[in-house]
């Protein structure tokens, strides 16, 4: 019809994320090749995206790719790209919760996974970080459930749960819970925690920098000289953490915390490094609660460590997001209530010029 390449696509709500999800089948194998045709369709490189689909913001310029699972005990494989908005850069170090949220849903909607009766269960392995998480989520009669009564801070309305069990969420980058060594380590005069637990982070107090913590993204995002002390900050981090040269990736993320105004345990801003997120990531959260209950974090001296099992309420610059966390069989699992929304279906075009996909 045309000289684009038509690829099947699916975009879809995962928590406060959006993004199209691919089968990992129409997508070319080679990861080069591969991410040519992400930065094509989702119009990076420019700060709108005007050129693809993405949303010109980090939190709508994420992709999900499933497939089989290729693990014992795994239903299905997600791997996830956080694509940046005015670079051409692709970034595959990270999980991301939040679309997680919408992978299990797709996966039965795409043939990969029967659904088992009123409610499915779906193991998903994720690449990324080669952890395993669980994806609960209703299948009356056989189908999807998008509508509920659920309703999460950052997304407008209601819709049906969907339960994420993180399973040994520790080391998922770096193979260690404290990749230093230790659970709090001053780094140009800064005392913050360096935690790798679903997603690798760096925690430190609001007032550190000179700032109330409660500050909206707008405010955050708007003051230069803060986000480069933060990446200097970051980068210095991410080489203690054993990560090497952390510039061009997407983590470590960088959290600032403070006192509760609204009844939570304390409130974060979390950055996706060189933004505030507008609410806050699942696997953020995961990890920043998993801080909460280690002994001697920045989070445990300044708040002290809850009993198991707790649950941490978590305040962000949209609400707040709970964690509940249990140990089981000897492990730290990690609980969250996603929801997710299936909003369009059908191919997005790229350019010839960046590989074919794998028809």
């Amino acid at each position: 019809m045309n000289d684009l390449i038509p690829i099947p696509c699916v975009m879809m709500r995962g928590g406060t994320s959006k993004g199209p999800f691919f089968l990992a089948s129409d997508l070319p194998a080679n990861p080069a090749a591969r991410d040519a045709v992400l930065l094509s369709v989702m119009g990076s490189g420019h700060p709108l995206q005007i050129d693809g689909i993405g949303g010109g913001n980090p939190v709508t310029s994420k992709v999900a790719i499933v497939g089989p699972g290729s693990v014992p005990g795994a239903d299905v494989d997600y791997l996830f790209a956080q694509v940046r908005v005015d670079q051409n850069i692709v970034d595959t170090s990270p999980n991301c919760g939040n679309m997680l949220a919408a992978v299990a849903p797709f996966a039965i909607e795409a043939g990969l996974v029967e659904p088992r009766g009123e409610r499915t269960r779906v193991r998903i392995h994720n690449v990324n970080t080669h952890k395993m998480i669980e994806a609960t989520l209703a299948t009356p009669g056989g189908k999807v459930c998008y509508l509920g009564e659920a309703r999460i801070d950052g997304v407008p309305g209601q819709a049906a749960p969907i339960a994420l069990s993180f399973l040994d969420a520790a080391g998922a980058r770096t193979g260690r819970l404290l990749p230093t060594g230790r659970a709090t380590d001053v780094i140009d005069g800064i005392a913050l925690t360096a935690i790798d637990c679903a997603m690798p982070m760096i925690i430190l107090a609001a007032a550190e920098l000179g700032l109330t913590g409660y500050e909206t993204a707008a405010q955050l995002n708007a003051d230069r000289d803060l986000l480069s002390r933060l990446e200097a900050l970051r980068c210095k981090a991410g080489q203690a953490m054993g990560m090497g040269d952390v510039s061009d990736l997407v983590i470590p993320k960088p959290v600032l915390f403070s006192p509760p105004t609204q009844g939570g345990r304390f409130s974060v801003r979390y950055f996706m490094p060189h933004e505030c997120h507008p609410s806050l990531a699942t696997t953020g959260a995961v990890g920043i609660a998993t801080a909460a209950i280690t002994p001697d974090t920045v989070l445990a001296r300044a708040f002290g460590v809850p009993e198991l099992p707790a649950t941490i309420a978590i305040e962000h610059p949209s609400g707040r997001l709970e964690v509940q966390l249990e140990r089981r069989d000897g492990q730290i699992v990690a609980g969250i209530i996603r929801t997710a929304r299936r909003l369009f279906e059908g191919h997005v075009f790229a350019k010839p010029n960046t590989g074919r996909h794998a028809a």
